[in-house]
C-alpha cells in the first residue's frame, strides 16, 4: 500500500512537472486586431483554444483604426497586427520594417482584387443612383483606408476625380450616424458599417458594392527580431491562425463564430453574420499575393503617396505558411487555387 502512495504521488509529481515545463516553454506573444470582422480568425484562435493547442501563449489586442495598430507594432506594444496593402506599401518605403506571415483578411491568394466587402451607400435624399451621381456630393470616408482606395477608383471609371465631390474624412464608427443626420449625401465603408447604415436609415441603399476596383486585404506581420528570433513561436502562431481561418470559413460554424465575434468587438451577432458573406478569410501567401500588393503600390505611386516600386518579396515571407500548408492540407482544402 505505501509503495502504491509513494508512486501515485512520484507520478502525479511528474505531471505536474511536466506540465508546469510545457506553459513555460510556451512562448507569449500579443497579437491586435481591428474591431471589427475582419479579425475574427484572431478571435477564434483565442476563443477555441487554436493558440494554446498548437503551442503559443497569445494574448489579443483590439485597435478601432489601422493607424493605431501600426503605431501599437512600432512603439513595442504588439508582436504582431495586421495592415492592409492599399496603405501599408507607403509606410515601407519611409522605414517601416516588417514581414508579412499570414493572411488576416481578403482574397489575394487567388486574385490581385477582392472588395465585396466595401460599399458606396447613398441616402434617400441624396439623389445619388450611380457613382456618376456623386458629382457635386457630400461623402464620407475613411481617408487613406481601402475604402478611400476603392472611392478613387470607381471615380476613376466613370471619369470623375476627387476634385468632383467633397470627400469628408470620417472615422469608421462614425460612418452610419453622418449619414444619418445629413452631414454627407453618401458613405464609403465596409462591413459591419454598410449593414448598420442599412438597417438604421430609412431608404438609404448600396449604389455601389466590389467590383473589382482594388484588393481589400490584409496581412498579419511582425518586426524581423520577432518573426525570426523564435521562428519555431512564429509558426506555432502561424498554424494557430489557420487552423481558426478554417473554423471560421465552415458554414456549420457561422453561429458560434458570429457569438465569438460579439465577445471581442461590439457587434451584434447579426452584424457579425452579416459580414461572413463579404469578408474573406484565406491565410495563404503566394504569386497572386505578391501581384496584389504590386498593384497597391501602382496605385499609391499613382496617387503621389509612394515615389517608387517596392518588391513585395521584401515584405512577405512565404515559408511559415507554406509549411502549414504542407502539414495541414485540411485546413486549406475548402478554398480555391
Amino acid at each position: 500500500m505505501f509503495k502504491t502512495k509513494a508512486w501515485f504521488v512520484a507520478a502525479m509529481v511528474t505531471v505536474i512537472a511536466s506540465a508546469y515545463s510545457y506553459s513555460s516553454n510556451a512562448k507569449e506573444l500579443v497579437v491586435a486586431a481591428a474591431s471589427n470582422p475582419g479579425g475574427l480568425a484572431v478571435f477564434v484562435a483565442q476563443d477555441k483554444g487554436f493558440f494554446a493547442k498548437n503551442g503559443v501563449d497569445v494574448k489579443v489586442e483590439i485597435r478601432n483604426t489601422g493607424s493605431a495598430l501600426s503605431k501599437g507594432l512600432r512603439a513595442g506594444e504588439f508582436d504582431f497586427a495586421p495592415a492592409a496593402f492599399t496603405n501599408l506599401p507607403a509606410a515601407l518605403e519611409r522605414g517601416l520594417n516588417v514581414r508579412g506571415i499570414v493572411g488576416y483578411v481578403g482574397a489575394a491568394y487567388e486574385k490581385m482584387t477582392a472588395d465585396k466587402v466595401v460599399a458606396l451607400i447613398a441616402s434617400k435624399a441624396s439623389g445619388i443612383n450611380s457613382v456618376s451621381d456623386l458629382k457635386g456630393k457630400k461623402v464620407g470616408v475613411t481617408f487613406g483606408s481601402t475604402a478611400d482606395a476603392w472611392l478613387l477608383q470607381a471615380l476613376k471609371e466613370v471619369n470623375l476625380t476627387r476634385n468632383d465631390l467633397e470627400r469628408v474624412n470620417t472615422r469608421p464608427p462614425s460612418l452610419v450616424s453622418v449619414l444619418d443626420t445629413g452631414g454627407v449625401d453618401a458613405i464609403v465603408g465596409w462591413e459591419p458599417f454598410n449593414y448598420r447604415a442599412l438597417k438604421k436609415i430609412p431608404g438609404s441603399k448600396i449604389v455601389k458594392r466590389g467590383g473589382d476596383l482594388v484588393c481589400f486585404c490584409a496581412y498579419l506581420h511582425g518586426n524581423p527580431d520577432r518573426v525570426y528570433k523564435d521562428e519555431a513561436a512564429t509558426q506555432k502562431f502561424v498554424d494557430s491562425i489557420a487552423e481558426a481561418a478554417a473554423y471560421v470559413r465552415n458554414p456549420a460554424n457561422r453561429n458560434e463564430v458570429a457569438e465569438i465575434g460579439t465577445r471581442f468587438v461590439n457587434m451584434t451577432k447579426e452584424e457579425v453574420l452579416s459580414g461572413l458573406d463579404f469578408w474573406v478569410y484565406d491565410p495563404r501567401i503566394g504569386a497572386n499575393t505578391a501581384k496584389a500588393f504590386s498593384g497597391a503600390v501602382d496605385l499609391l505611386i499613382e496617387q503621389k503617396k509612394m515615389k517608387k516600386k517596392y518588391d513585395p518579396a521584401k515584405y512577405l515571407e512565404t515559408k511559415f505558411i507554406l509549411s502549414t500548408m504542407k502539414r495541414h492540407p485540411e485546413w486549406f482544402a475548402d478554398l480555391g487555387k
